[in-house]
């Protein structure tokens, strides 16, 4: 089950608030979540638009929780602690996937370089002299 870290709508129409939301990647963007972890309401004033539960948010990003670029920011300006901490996780996973990927190639580009010498040396041999 891929769980992501969203916003949920509620309000009414031009009055429109957000609920920072735990859901099934696969249900409806007002539809069934597992937990709320905070709010965001962006006509409120700035000192009072956004709350979040830092430490909920940190237990489900240690889950395995994707987070929206939204809810990303949103968390960057209220709790900006756990934001440092999931860019540490992200670059680090990152520079993982790439060094992954470089002893791949590498290893590849020496099973090649095998390859062709063990056939130079197979035209070597197969030359009558």
């Amino acid at each position: 089950m891929a769980v992501k870290i969203r916003l949920r709508a509620q309000g009414s129409v031009n009055r429109v608030m957000y609920r920072v939301v735990v859901a099934d990647s696969r249900s409806p963007r007002d539809g069934k979540y597992i937990e709320a972890v905070g709010w965001y309401n962006p006509l409120a004033k700035a000192d009072m638009q956004v709350e979040i539960k830092p430490d909920r948010i940190q237990h489900w990003l240690d889950q395995g929780a994707e987070i929206t670029d939204k809810v990303a920011s949103l968390v960057k300006r209220a709790a900006p602690g756990v934001y440092v901490e999931l860019c540490q996780k992200q670059s680090a996973k990152r520079l993982k996937e790439s060094q992954k990927r470089k002893s791949k190639v590498k290893a590849v580009g020496a099973s090649a370089a095998v390859k062709t010498v063990v056939k130079a040396a197979k035209k070597v041999k197969a030359k009558p002299a």
